[in-house]
């Protein structure tokens, strides 16, 4: 059984969902929102609790001003709130992508809340040696989109992101037309988060010393994606090895019950 809520926050207001029962796990992307991760939050749902949600200014989740940037800092703040309203001292978190960076900045701003953070593939473009090429190369992309629109931003995205030698030979979109949802979702993410959250620089140190246990995953199948590269660097200043998950940035997309049981490992090794 899933039951649906909304939640006050600074500057909006914030859907989250809740499954399962057991030990509380927050299972979280960014600008990925919550009924992405519903196949991998039912296969999590047996032995815990597991929260996901919309972050904030994607599909459910409405602020306020809907010009209103989006960083990982206010994101972590959200699910701090989150945690509050739930009336949870603390959680497990598994983050994806820009996920795994809100999980980071919750870990940094809010480190008591967070009991072990597996930290999936995020695209931490400032620890790379190459930083200043993927610095432009960001502002190309939020240039593409608003000069020639989101199918074009989205090609060129994921040819930076590895999936393709360049933007035609980038994965194909699922079969269908896109939703208005997804096409807005998509514009917030270009317009007002995309920056903020590659930009974002951890606090290494800290988190190697703080309360929470941080794990970095990256997909089996990931080696020759720009998140792979990040996620080595980041577990290489942490000073702690990655650890490996079944596909590839998406793969609890793909093969669900196998992630959840690598995620299952993850955390209970940890005890």
């Amino acid at each position: 059984m899933t039951t649906t809520h909304t939640l006050g926050v600074s500057g909006g207001r914030l859907y989250y969902e809740v499954r399962g029962t057991g030990p509380l796990l927050l299972v979280m992307g960014s600008p990925m929102n919550a009924a992405a991760f519903a196949p991998l939050a039912d296969a999590l749902a047996g032995d815990h609790t597991v929260v996901t949600h919309d972050p904030r200014g994607i599909s459910g989740s409405v602020l306020d001003d809907p010009e209103q940037d989006s960083t990982p800092e206010l994101r972590a703040d959200d699910v701090a709130a989150l945690l509050g309203a739930l009336g949870a001292e603390s959680a497990d978190v598994f983050g994806s992508s820009g996920g795994a960076v809100t999980g980071l900045a919750l870990a940094e701003r809010h480190p008591a809340r967070v009991r072990t953070l597996v930290a999936h593939e995020p695209p931490l473009l400032e620890l790379l040696p190459d930083a200043a090429e993927q610095r432009a190369a960001t502002d190309d992309l939020i240039a593409t989109f608003h000069r020639d629109g989101l199918g074009a931003a989205w090609l060129k995205f994921m040819a930076n992101a590895g999936f393709g030698g360049d933007a035609e030979d980038a994965p194909a979109p699922p079969p269908g037309e896109p939703s208005e949802q997804d096409l807005a979702d998509g514009a917030r993410f270009f317009a007002h988060e995309l920056r903020g959250t590659v930009r974002y620089v951890p606090d290494t140190a800290a988190l190697a010393a703080g309360p929470a246990r941080v794990v970095v995953g990256i997909g089996a199948a990931s080696s020759h994606l720009l998140t792979y590269r990040t996620s080595t660097a980041l577990a290489a200043l942490l000073g702690t090895p990655p650890v490996e998950f079944p596909g590839d940035h998406g793969g609890f997309l793909g093969q669900p019950k196998e992630f959840a049981e690598a995620l299952r490992k993850v955390l209970t090794s940890g005890e």
